[in-house]
């Protein structure tokens, strides 16, 4: 079974100004249709075939570099776009408790996830993660993933330039700040803390 790709949980302008149309067509209808398409085409009538996504992650993670480029990065996109809302919304009761215990407020947790975001050298993903309860900002680098990981991530931030790069330029600070400020998807967050285990690619 061949994967596609992710239906957009939002119109393509939904997000502008943080990230625009034009970002979106390239960023979702190439880059990650490109992610989609080879992973489907490295696994077509071999042994992966028929196997999860997080499946084919965990299989190809220091077997397959190709593939697993190609599949974490596939995993990754679909759960930035899951991470990102038009009206962010706010962590639930429980999630927020956990956020005032881990960051001391959720303002406070807005703050290092820009700084973690803007100090990432070169390409990668900045993550909210939990584990046992206990949260932590996380970062990938390049195509890595936490998708086979012990952590539990709930929301997630590419820093990759073309994530940015035609609405910020080179500022990834200021593409952080639009981001973190208002267009974090905080109910995608509470759902996933609340479901305790990692969020599976939809099938």
């Amino acid at each position: 079974m061949a994967f596609e790709l992710i239906p957009l949980p939002f119109d393509n302008s939904a997000l502008e100004p943080a990230v625009s149309a034009e970002t979106l067509s390239y960023h979702y209808g190439k880059h990650h249709q490109a992610y989609v398409d080879k992973t489907n085409a490295a696994i077509e009538g071999g042994e992966h075939s028929g196997k999860s996504l997080e499946q084919i992650v965990a299989a190809a993670r220091g077997a397959d570099q190709g593939l697993f480029n190609n599949a974490a990065q596939s995993w990754n996109h679909a759960f930035y776009w899951y991470s990102l809302s038009p009206d962010g919304g706010e962590p639930s009761v429980e999630l927020q408790s956990a956020i005032d215990q881990s960051f001391g407020s959720l303002d406070q947790l807005k703050e290092q996830l820009k700084s973690r975001g803007a100090g990432h050298f070169a390409s990668g993903w900045v993550w909210l993660a939990d584990r046992d309860g206990k949260l932590s900002i996380e970062e990938t680098h390049d195509g890595d993933t936490l998708a086979d990981s012990d952590f539990n991530p709930l929301l997630t931030i590419d820093v990759w330039e073309h994530a940015y790069y035609l609405d910020h330029q080179n500022k990834r600070p200021a593409y952080l700040d639009a981001i973190v400020d208002a267009k974090l998807n905080w109910r995608f967050a509470s759902e996933n803390f609340a479901r305790g285990s990692i969020w599976t690619y939809p099938s």
